[in-house]
């Protein structure tokens, strides 16, 4: 029986949440325009994961160069490095990890400000002035977050491509001309263009899970930890069916 009452409020959430993007989209490309809030957003947005996917990006070059290439050493196929590293990490796990810390971040930020601001009824006052906070709060948070995750994640995968140089030009002596003249020899847009895209998909998730779930925030102050949290935890989630619905779409693409 509880186990049919959490299915059935899934399922309610997931409504709930797909009515509210359909909201989004609505209130997206109706005036006014909020430019100032979005610029501001789109700056607090990746200023604040700069450090965050830069860090992340470097160990994940370093670590997957220091796990592969004994197996590689054995083979006598040290020479692959740089193609497989970069297409695993452009293809896939740059963008995953990446959108991960980043629904940590800015997920479950979103999601305690907004729970916030329910709470002491900041959102109530706006609607009673006349403003309208879904266009302020929740449009401009959505659109920054779908436009500086790509942006982010290219930077993220620039970076793990360094710190996988590195280990490369220590262990290997690879001049840095040879290591990424490899890296571009191997990739195709075939390999970049479906990873970029399916970021901006990350991003969109990520704001609208984090908006959706403090705009309608309850119970108080214990609320706002409830939101943030389960902002995470849900946007977590939706990335991982968003990146299995890409990787089916993309190699039935390449496969016709």
């Amino acid at each position: 029986m509880i186990g049919l009452l959490k299915i059935k409020s899934f399922f309610i959430e997931i409504g709930e949440l797909t009515y509210f993007a359909r909201r989004f989209f609505k209130e997206l490309f109706t005036k006014p325009f909020e430019f100032k809030e979005l610029l501001r957003q789109c700056y607090n947005i990746g200023n604040k994961s700069l450090l965050l996917v830069g860090v992340t990006g470097f160990i994940i070059g370093l670590v997957i160069t220091l796990q592969t290439r004994p197996t590689l050493e054995e083979f006598g196929a040290e020479s692959w490095m740089p193609s497989m590293v970069s297409i695993s990490i452009i293809r896939e796990i740059g963008p995953v990890i990446i959108a991960l810390t980043f629904a940590g971040r800015i997920a479950s930020g979103i999601g305690a400000e907004l729970g916030s601001m329910r709470v002491t009824e900041q959102i109530d006052a706006m609607e009673v002035s006349g403003t309208n906070p879904f266009k302020y709060l929740v449009v401009t948070r959505v659109l920054a977050s779908t436009l500086m995750l790509p942006i982010l994640v290219i930077l993220g995968d620039t970076i793990a491509l360094y710190g996988s140089y590195l280990i490369e030009n220590t262990k290997g002596d690879v001049s840095f001309l040879l290591y990424f003249n490899k890296v571009f020899n191997s990739l195709e847009f075939g390999d970049v263009i479906p990873a970029t895209i399916k970021t901006y998909f990350f991003g969109f998730a990520i704001g609208l899970v984090g908006c959706f779930k403090g705009y309608f925030c309850q119970k108080g102050t214990v609320g706002v930890g409830l939101a943030a949290n389960s902002a995470v935890v849900f946007s977590s989630m939706l990335l991982f069916v968003i990146d299995f619905i890409a990787v089916f779409v993309t190699d039935i693409f390449f496969e016709i």
